[in-house]
């Protein structure tokens, strides 16, 4: 770490090849597609690397570096209009019920990059890293309300897909 914060790049290799590829997954849950997940990698890195003496070895330095990544990524998306919904709307809360041998995680991870931008940020910080609609709504610079209503929209998106891909697996 000492070494990094000197601008070393051995020691900065050492912790891309280190970190990359959890840090990689989790980009691709935040971003539309393998070549956005990846542009966020690099750009979490760079600030990482540019912002390193910022690090106070509190908690643990994968943290310090995965909360880079999920900022780097909302802020590419927060930028574009299309993030943020005019009219809330009150959806209710449906179940997705499926067998888990019939979707595998990278067709769940398909589905999930599939979602509109603000449907998806939503659903990874809730569901997946598990931040309150308060703070997700601070992070997008949104409504708890609208968080709420991207989250139920979301699962809606999520079920049709799922329940798409049940379909065409039994007609296979």
């Amino acid at each position: 770490m000492q070494q990094c914060k000197k601008d070393n790049l051995k020691a900065q290799s050492q912790v891309y090849q280190l970190y990359a590829g959890k840090l990689f997954a989790l980009s691709l849950k935040y971003s539309r597609n393998q070549q956005d997940a990846e542009d966020v990698l690099q750009d979490s890195f760079l600030t990482a690397f540019r912002k390193i003496d910022q690090y106070n070895f509190k908690g643990s330095f994968e943290g310090w570096l995965k909360r880079i990544v999920i900022n780097t990524a909302l802020q590419k998306y927060r930028k574009e209009p299309s993030l943020y919904v005019i009219k809330e709307e009150v959806i209710s809360e449906e179940e997705v019920d499926f067998d888990e041998g019939t979707i595998v995680v990278n067709d769940l991870l398909v589905m999930i990059q599939a979602l509109p931008d603000r449907y998806r940020l939503v659903f990874n910080l809730y569901v997946l890293d598990s931040f309150s609609h308060k703070e997700i709504a601070e992070m997008l610079n949104i409504s708890v309300g609208t968080s709420k209503s991207n989250l139920s929209r979301a699962k809606q998106l999520l079920k049709k897909a799922i329940e798409n891909r049940k379909e065409k697996l039994e007609k296979a």
